[in-house]
């Protein structure tokens, strides 16, 4: 199984760099039944019956792009020089593993002042990361962090934009409850409470997990047998009330439907001989074509990078042949890719109901 097996021609301007407004106005491909349908977030009401379950990821996108200037004394007096910083976790011992731009450039002892309230001091580098103690902690270090930090954008949009004010909503689910992450489950941003209540009253039930994404998910794949490729870890919850409400979902013949490859990456992982349980841990399952689906009947997700673990997973779900067609559509219908961009509802042969009256092909 080759990298270049999952390579596909994306022009650049269709790379979104701002959501639909509202979000549940974006457009929506849905591919059930050997058939793709064009439509909008809004239609999966349509296509959802009473009984299937949303599997829902609450993680809360902390604003992990700070600026800052790095202070230190030399022979010719203190000196300041300008540092980015994306904070990636915290760790045992209380600091912060996080990228440093320039990395080369600062030394353990150093001190980073992001603003008038927040500050810290490198104390090691370990492959290729900073750790940083911060002068402040719990929910002061909360505050300030809103105070200072910008949203960590996706490369591919940062690229083009700087993170600004409106991003700290744009980018976080309107359900986010669970501080951790460092990027968003992307495909949960299409969601608003109209739609939610909506979908409610389709007699579609909901249950939350956590997956803290890291910056990881952007990392590029850098090995030509995918096989071969190792995934960045991540800490993910299925609680006992979650586990119970998917096994009674399955058990009644409804359909388990995350939202967003985080959430399918996390219930695969909290599964066991067909059966999902109740799971606490990191989390560096890896997902490609012949993997055993136990728990996840469909998914809703964005359009995702060439070449990337992601669309490794789609593949898997639905068939290499049946993704690139669906890209294909894609592309040729002008869909909008990635985090700002439209969404996908993929539904498996095997997860086939009868299908919703009315829609466009």
């Amino acid at each position: 199984m080759k990298l270049s097996d999952f390579d596909f021609d994306l022009p650049d301007d269709l790379i979104a760099t701002r959501p639909a407004n509202p979000r549940s106005a974006a457009r929506l491909l849905v591919a059930a039944g050997g058939e793709l349908h064009d439509g909008q977030v809004t239609d999966l009401v349509q296509w959802l019956q009473p009984g299937d379950r949303l599997v829902l990821n609450d993680t809360k996108v902390i604003p992990a792009r700070l600026s800052g200037l790095r202070h230190r004394d030399s022979a010719q007096g203190p000196v300041a020089a300008k540092i980015e910083a994306t904070l990636l976790e915290p760790r045992a011992d209380g600091s912060w593993a996080a990228l440093l731009k320039p990395l080369k450039k600062i030394k353990p002892g150093e001190d980073i002042v992001f603003s008038d309230d927040l500050s810290a001091t490198l104390e090691t580098v370990s492959e290729g990361q900073g750790h940083l103690r911060f002068n402040l902690s719990g929910t002061d270090f909360d505050a300030a962090l809103a105070e200072a930090g910008a949203m960590p954008l996706p490369p591919y949009i940062a690229a083009k934009r700087a993170a600004d004010e409106q991003d700290k909503t744009d980018y976080q689910t309107v359900w986010a409850r669970n501080t951790g992450a460092v990027a968003a489950p992307t495909a949960s941003l299409h969601f608003d409470a109209p739609l939610l209540a909506a979908l409610k009253a389709r007699g579609v039930d909901v249950s939350y997990v956590t997956l803290h994404v890291g910056a990881g998910t952007f990392l590029p794949v850098k090995v030509e047998d995918v096989t071969t490729h190792r995934m960045h870890a991540e800490w993910g919850k299925v609680s006992a009330q979650a586990a119970a409400e998917i096994t009674a979902t399955k058990a009644a013949g409804g359909r388990v439907i995350p939202v967003g490859t985080t959430a399918l990456r996390l219930i695969e992982s909290a599964a066991k001989d067909g059966q999902i349980h109740a799971w606490e841990g990191d989390t560096d399952i890896f997902i490609y074509p012949g993997f055993g689906f136990q728990v996840a009947d469909a998914l809703m997700t964005n359009f995702h990078l060439p070449k990337s673990t992601l669309l490794m997973l789609v593949s898997a779900l639905m068939g290499q042949e049946e993704i690139r067609r669906i890209y294909e559509h894609a592309v040729g219908n002008r869909y909008r890719f990635f985090s700002y961009g439209d969404a996908s509802l993929l539904i498996p042969a095997k997860a086939d109901t009868p299908q919703k009256s009315g829609a466009n092909s």
